[in-house]
């Protein structure tokens, strides 16, 4: 039997075994010491934010609502005779003036019937001076007891009824003399008209009697709706202070065109309906405005703005400068030594670019308006004033929009 002998491992270097386990234990320690941090960090920068300082001022706010225009005057144009109509004179969607011609109807059988009564009248006329001259001659005869005294009861009641068939026949003349009036038809106001609803040769008749409809544009009037909970939050307002209306309740009513531009010429508020509306549960209110150039149409859409409302000792900032949170609304406040910290407010309407604050800051703090974001409680700032331009500022240190329509104020009765 062959015994094996055992095995031996070489190492493939002609190097001593002390060295070779010491060049390894270098070549993992070396890479170490390599990876090691320099523990002096250089100190972070001190952000720099955008502030502003709170400064309360009497504030003058609108409300904004969706209006429709209605024309204060509307005339339906009805034909007041029966008969043919013979032509159209005016022009269907122009302006008219009072007194000027719309219709004629054929006027020749209103004609016939003034000369019919004229004659009639005339008859009348004569069989009264008949009468008077009969009573004449018998009251002298009466009284030397030539005649008897109902000779003279005959000739006074047939006197006067001659002379009522007469005042009778005036009347029938009259009658004759407007109805022949009534073939020309005037409009009794300046203003719109409609589409003609009859054509010329149509027999005009009571059931077919309307003709056109005249509309004035000047004044018009523009109607807008408040709800109850709109009418019920400005009236906590004003109880609260936050709003002061104007003098007599003189509210300036501006209106603003599809376009987005101003309407010339403002108007007041003149009716407000001393009812809720079932339907719809709103609370119409009327406001009248000058329109010369008949530039607003009835039954147009349009945008009023409501002025007159001032704020008292209000509180604005940029609405970048509000930050939500899980408990509601902050804003961060700059220490007089420039830390920061969180602020809870309370946030009224929109003014334009800025937020009405009703509670939480007062005059004279110092509130970020940008670079919040990253800040953290008890944080050293550097501040800076808003960039003119910035969204943050309006320029004057005016708001430069008007608030939405809700809390809209209330109409004078």
């Amino acid at each position: 039997m062959t015994i094996s002998k055992p095995l031996s491992f070489r190492f493939p270097f002609n190097l001593p075994l002390k060295l070779i386990w010491i060049a390894a234990i270098l070549s993992v320690l070396l890479p170490m010491t390599g990876c090691k941090k320099d523990d002096k960090t250089p100190p972070r920068a001190t952000p720099e934010v955008s502030a502003i300082q709170i400064e309360p001022r009497d504030t003058p706010v609108s409300f904004e609502f969706v209006a429709q225009t209605q024309s204060s005057h509307s005339v339906e144009i009805r034909a007041r005779v029966n008969g043919f109509l013979n032509r159209r004179v005016y022009t269907e969607g122009t302006i008219v003036k009072a007194g000027q011609v719309l219709f004629e109807m054929d006027p020749k059988p209103f004609q016939a019937q003034l000369d019919q009564s004229k004659a009639a009248l005339a008859q009348q006329e004569a069989a009264l001076k008949v009468a008077q001259a009969n009573l004449a001659r018998v009251k002298p005869l009466t009284s030397l007891n030539a005649l008897s005294q109902r000779d003279l009861d005959d000739a006074t009641g047939n006197a006067h009824s001659t002379a009522a068939a007469v005042e009778q026949a005036k009347a029938q003349v009259e009658t004759s003399r407007l109805n022949l009036s009534y073939c020309t038809i005037s409009s009794p106001i300046d203003g719109i008209t409609g589409a003609a609803m009859q054509q010329d040769g149509a027999y005009i008749s009571t059931g077919n009697n309307q003709l056109t409809t005249v509309m004035a544009l000047s004044p018009i009037w523009v109607n807008f709706s408040l709800s109850e909970n709109e009418m019920q939050n400005y009236r906590n307002q004003m109880a609260k202070g936050l709003l002061k209306p104007p003098a007599n309740n003189s509210y300036e009513v501006e209106i603003i065109l599809v376009d987005g531009t101003v309407f010339p010429h403002t108007g007041r508020i003149t009716f407000a309906d001393p009812m809720y509306s079932s339907q719809t549960g709103t609370f119409l209110i009327r406001s009248s405005v000058q329109n010369p150039k008949g530039i607003l149409r009835p039954n147009q859409y349009v945008r009023v703005r409501v002025k007159g409302n001032v704020r008292p000792a209000a509180i604005l900032i940029p609405q970048q400068a509000v930050q939500s949170g899980a408990k509601g609304h902050f804003v961060w406040i700059v220490s007089p030594d420039g830390t920061v910290r969180p602020r809870p407010v309370e946030v009224g309407d929109w003014y334009g670019n800025n937020w009405f604050i009703n509670d939480g800051l007062k005059a004279g703090e110092t509130v970020v308006v940008e670079g919040g974001l990253a800040l953290q409680p008890d944080a050293k700032v550097r501040t800076k004033p808003v960039t003119v331009g910035s969204p943050a500022h309006s320029g004057d240190g005016k708001p430069v929009a008007d608030t939405s329509r809700s809390n809209a104020p209330a109409a004078r009765n």
